[in-house]
Formats: structure tokens, C-alpha cells, sequence
């Protein structure tokens, strides 16, 4: 069985040999480990780093394209190399490498499909209060739309089995975190954490430049993501909106028109409602046209997977 460890990098020549040097060489079940780099376009020189410290593949973006698009190509490299387990962990040493161990025993025995390694939020000392609590909340949030009981939805130290990684796709570039769970939700992966422990602040997230705009941009991976996989269900629930405000102005007005009988003045009301209803039906329309657009969509994720099933079976000499 082949562990290949992929680490996207920007710019981390300075905490990369301490990532390197920490990775196992042996675990129990696994015949072979391997190293990936992928440098997203570094200007510090990430890439000589990673050659000189000998890892087993480098991959060069050429510009800085993020975090979810490198995360991408190195689940595609693993899988052109014939991996069976792919761990993905950070360049900046985040993690503590010793955990990795944990991450893969429920992958090697076919637990799980992908494994979260959950970080210990509430004791970590660099975490400011809001983070924590940020953190907690949208941990919540993507639990409730995804249907799984990842505790830390944010964590990018995990590991997926082959197969798994066929099947994931992300649309967004900011990151692949909150946007793979949901999909892995939605389409009956077995997925699962295991707890693991960080190192100290090596720097700055360059995620969470500015809380707010982290905030909008998670909220907006989100609800993407959950349309894109249950479009009925969202477009029904927002045409319930002005569906039900017009009914009730509907109401109103009949009730003005036939039990008072001065329903002459409420006609503006009656030109709301109707304004409102049919806003409703568009609304419920487009999920309708969504439901349809999903399931063309699943139906090319299914020739894409048995695509790229064909291809790793040739590249692992089956």
C-alpha cells in the first residue's frame, strides 16, 4: 500500500525543512511513503528547499493560484503516482506529523473514506476568543447542511482513501475545506476524524487576513456548495418567503373585499400579493430546473470517476 504526503506551499522555505524532517518514514500497513510539494507560485524559493531537502515529487504552479487549486493538483499527482492514501497537511508546520499514524488507520482499514484530523480549538493558545468562537459556530454550520459530525470543518490535515480522492471536485479557489466535507456528505462518503495536536504559530494565516471577509467567504462556500448539491430543497425554502407573504396579503384582502366589503381601497395590496406569488413560482421553477441541472451533474461526476478509475488502474499496473 502506497501513502503519498501532498503539502501545498506559498512561500514556506523558512518552516518547510521542519515539515519535511518531521514526516514518518515507516507506519504500520503501509509499504511505501512518499513526499509531494506543491508550490503555488513561491517567490521565496519554497522549490529549491523542497529539492534540496529531497522529496520525492515537486510540483511548480508558476503563479499564485490558492490554496484550493493546489490542493487539486496534488490529488491528481498522487493519483498519476499510483497512490492508495493521500494525506494532505500544511506547509507552515501547523500539524504535528507524528498524528498522521491516526489519520490513515481508519483508511487502511476501509473505515473510512476520508479522516479530519480535529484540532484541539478551545486549548489552543494563539486562537483569539473570536477565532474560537468562529470556528465552533461554522464548525455547526457546516455540519447541519453537510449531515457529518466534523468537529473542526476548517482542519486541512487529513487523509483520503483513492477512490475518495477521485471523486472530489471544488468549484472555489479560496480554499477546499468547508467545500469537500459538504460534498462528501452529500454523496454518502464515509468520513470521520480522529483527533490530532499543532505546533506553535509559525505565522500569520493568510486565510483569515481579514475576519469578515473570512466570515463572507466561508458563508458563500457554503450555501454554494449546499445549492449545488440540493437546489430543490433550497430554491423551495426561499420561495416560501414571499410565497407566504402573499398568501397573507391575499388574505387580507379578501377579507377587507367580502366580510367588510371596502375592499376597493386595498387594490394596491392585491398587486403586491400577485407580484409576490408569481416571484414565488419563479423561484420554485429554478429549483425545479436546479434538480434537473444536478442530476446531469452527477451523472458526469459517475464518467469522470469510472474515467479516472481506468486511469489509476493502468498507472498502479492492474
Amino acid at each position: 500500500m502506497k501513502l503519498i504526503i501532498q503539502i501545498p506551499c506559498y512561500n514556506e522555505a523558512d518552516t518547510l525543512a521542519d515539515v519535511i524532517n518531521d514526516l514518518p518514514r515507516e507506519l504500520a500497513g503501509i509499504d511505501r511513503i512518499e513526499y509531494l510539494v506543491i508550490d503555488d507560485g513561491s517567490t521565496d524559493g519554497t522549490a529549491e528547499v523542497a529539492r534540496k531537502l529531497g522529496v520525492h515529487h515537486l510540483i511548480s504552479l508558476g503563479s499564485n493560484h490558492g490554496l484550493a487549486v493546489a490542493f487539486l493538483a496534488g490529488i491528481r499527482k498522487c493519483l498519476d503516482l499510483g497512490a492508495d492514501i493521500i494525506v494532505n497537511t500544511d506547509g507552515d508546520n501547523q500539524y504535528q506529523s507524528g498524528c498522521i499514524k491516526d489519520l490513515v488507520a481508519p483508511v487502511i482499514e476501509s473505515r473510512l473514506d476520508i479522516v479530519v484530523g480535529a484540532r484541539p480549538i478551545e486549548t489552543i493558545e494563539h486562537f483569539s476568543w473570536p477565532k474560537k468562537k468562529l470556528q465552533r459556530w461554522g464548525s455547526r454550520v457546516v455540519r447541519q447542511f453537510s449531515g457529518t459530525d466534523i468537529p473542526d470543518t476548517t482542519s486541512g490535515f487529513r487523509a483520503y482513501s483513492a477512490v475518495a480522492a477521485m471523486k472530489l471536485h471544488v468549484f472555489n479557489r479560496y480554499t477546499y475545506t468547508l467545500e469537500t466535507i459538504i460534498q462528501a456528505g452529500h454523496m454518502n462518503m464515509r468520513i470521520g476524524h480522529v483527533p490530532v495536536q499543532v505546533n506553535p504559530k509559525t505565522r500569520e494565516s493568510r486565510l483569515i487576513s481579514s475576519m469578515p471577509l473570512y466570515v463572507w467567504r466561508s458563508v458563500s462556500i457554503i450555501l454554494r456548495s449546499y445549492v449545488t448539491y440540493k437546489p430543490l430543497r433550497t430554491f423551495f425554502y426561499f420561495s416560501l418567503i414571499p410565497g407566504l407573504t402573499g398568501l397573507a396579503i391575499c388574505l387580507r384582502f379578501l377579507y377587507f373585499f367580502v366580510i367588510t366589503g371596502s375592499g376597493r381601497g386595498h387594490l394596491q395590496s392585491l398587486i403586491l400579493a400577485a407580484i409576490l406569488l408569481i416571484v414565488s413560482f419563479l423561484l420554485f421553477m429554478l429549483g425545479i430546473l436546479g434538480d434537473l441541472i444536478s442530476a446531469n451533474r452527477r451523472l458526469i461526476q459517475e464518467v469522470l470517476f469510472a474515467t479516472r478509475w481506468e486511469s489509476y488502474k493502468k498507472n498502479v499496473g492492474e
